[in-house]
Parts: C-alpha cells; structure tokens; sequence
C-alpha cells in the first residue's frame, strides 16, 4: 500500500542511513514509540521536544561538523514558530539540514488555527538558497530526501499528514522540473497542480473536464519555478494553479510574475480563517478550495483564454 508523505519520508530516510553514517533524524515531540529511524539508528536520533527553533540550531551545528541533519515537526512550528532559525541556519549559513514539514495547509484540520499552515512557501520561497519541495505520493517522496540527502544543501519539504496519494506515472529515475499529468493542444487551458490536496483537485478537474492539460510541480523554490515556468509557457498560454495556500507568496502568484504575457489564474486558500472543525477536505472547503472552485476557474479561463498565434 502506498504511504503517506511523512510515512515515505521516515521509511526512505532510514534506509539511507543504513547506507551512510552521516545522516541523523531530529523530531520535535513527534517521533512516538515506533518511529523507524529510532529503532534501526538509536545513537543517531534525537528527540527535542518542543523546542523547534533550538533544533534548528542544533542542526546548523551537526550540518557544520559534516553530519546530514534532517529535522521534522509540523509546518507551522517550522515555518513560523521557527522562522528566524529557518532564516538564519537554511539561508544565511546556508547549512545542510533538510526540513521535512509534515502538517501543512490544513492538513490539521481539527487541531484549529494554531495548527494551520498556509503562509510557508511565502516564507521559504523567500530564502534564498533553499531548495522547496511538496512531493505527491509516496515514489516522489522517497526521490526528494534521497536528492535531500545527496546533495548536503538546504532543503524544506512540505508534506500532509496521513493522506496516502500514487505519484503520477513518469518515466525517468529523476524527478523533472514539470511532470505533465495530461497533455492538450497548446490552445488548451493547463491546470498547474502543487503539493499533496492541489494535485488531487487537480486530477478530479481533469477527469470532470478531459480537454485541460494538467501539469504537476514538485520543486517550488524560484530558480527552479524559472526553468519549469519555460517549459509550461513553451506548451500553453493559460493556466489555473492549484495550491494550498495563501494566493500570496504562492505558486499562482510567482508564475504570473515569471509569465507576463499568459495568463495565470489561482485556485488557493484565500484569506479566511477556518471558523468551524471538519475533517481535512470540509475545511479545505470553507476556504473555496475544493472541486467546483477548480472547475469555476477553469471554465472561466477556457472561455477568456488567449489563443495562442500559429507559427509564421
């Protein structure tokens, strides 16, 4: 059965370190009594507790001494509680830990507001030098922490919480800049899908309207939007970005700086607060994110699109 993100990435993680004695696992009070890596690698794990920007530090320490850190606790601890730590250990230092934020969005739908998270790629996005990633499925995971751990650079991976997805066929070890989910001809409008809940809008919209094109984007850092921008404007001149998140500081937002002469349209949290509990799609839902939102928005655009000049 496929795993859940935060599952994939403690299954991948372990074995890796089996392989390579530099990569240690910190967790801010979320290990539990089961947690893979603590039972194969003991003397390499460390539980902080609830102390996520001291584990930062710490990471930045072991990062210099020539250790691999990966850290985890919730994306709103990480990304916001921990902020000047994310700032200052990811981009000043430019160390290599790699953060794997579980929880993001809201994903934590009946924990509430405080365990929300729809502002991080705005942050991240906005440190230079550090490789952003939300994977879909449990095949992508495993490539971001194995990419993670190869490279020693920084690196901030959002991921759900038990949401269990099959990543999108592909036909490369690698992941690339864009994987396309479903092609169209150029005059089509393509939905762009980012993490774990925008991408499965995205596949349910495809399958109510068969004529859009659907590309799916992993890496979300700028240098490596720039070059997936290139590829999506080399294909289509319309697009609906799926994302949740905030519109601003997302994806919608950064493509439509990049793409100046296509239209970019969002699908995304909006700025409302969830005031009632739900599960995770109920409250996706009381901020407009959820299947007719996505098919409004590309309705819309199918009908204002920009057709696309033929080749002289």
């Amino acid at each position: 059965m496929t795993l859940s993100g935060r599952d994939a990435y403690r299954a991948e993680l372990t074995a890796l370190a089996a392989e390579d004695e530099r990569i240690v696992c910190l967790e801010a009070d979320l290990g539990g009594k089961n947690h893979p890596f603590q039972q194969a690698h003991p003397d390499r794990f460390f539980n902080l507790g609830i102390a996520e920007g001291a584990m930062l530090d710490m990471a930045a320490g072991m990062a210099a001494a020539g250790y691999r850190p990966f850290v985890s606790t919730f994306a709103p601890f990480a990304a916001l509680r921990a902020a000047e730590s994310m700032k200052l250990t990811l981009g000043y230092l430019a160390a290599g830990v790699t953060v794997v934020a579980p929880y993001a969005g809201v994903a934590g739908a009946w924990f509430g507001t405080t365990h929300h998270c729809l502002e991080d790629l705005a942050l991240l996005r906005s440190i230079p030098g550090v490789t952003v990633a939300a994977p879909y499925g449990e095949r992508d995971m495993r490539a971001v922490v194995r990419a993670a751990a190869a490279s020693g650079r920084p690196h901030y991976i959002r991921t759900g919480r038990n949401a269990a997805y099959e990543s999108l066929p592909r036909e490369d070890a690698e992941l690339p800049l864009v994987t396309w989910a479903r092609t169209a001809g150029a005059d089509a409008v393509c939905l762009v899908s980012v993490g774990e809940e925008g991408t499965r809008l995205a596949l349910e919209a495809g399958r109510e309207r068969p004529a859009l094109a659907h590309a799916h984007l992993t890496y979300l850092d700028h240098h490596r939007l720039q070059l997936a921008a290139m590829e999506l404007a080399d294909r289509h001149g319309s697009f609906v970005v799926v994302e949740e998140h905030r519109a601003e500081g997302g994806v919608a937002e950064a493509l439509a700086l990049l793409l100046p002469h296509c239209e970019v349209r969002g699908v995304n949290a909006g700025h409302r607060w969830p005031a009632e509990g739900g599960d995770h799609h109920e409250v996706m839902a009381q901020l407009g994110l959820d299947l007719p939102a996505v098919l409004t928005a590309a309705d819309l655009a199918t009908r204002m699109r920009p057709r696309r000049p033929l080749p002289a």
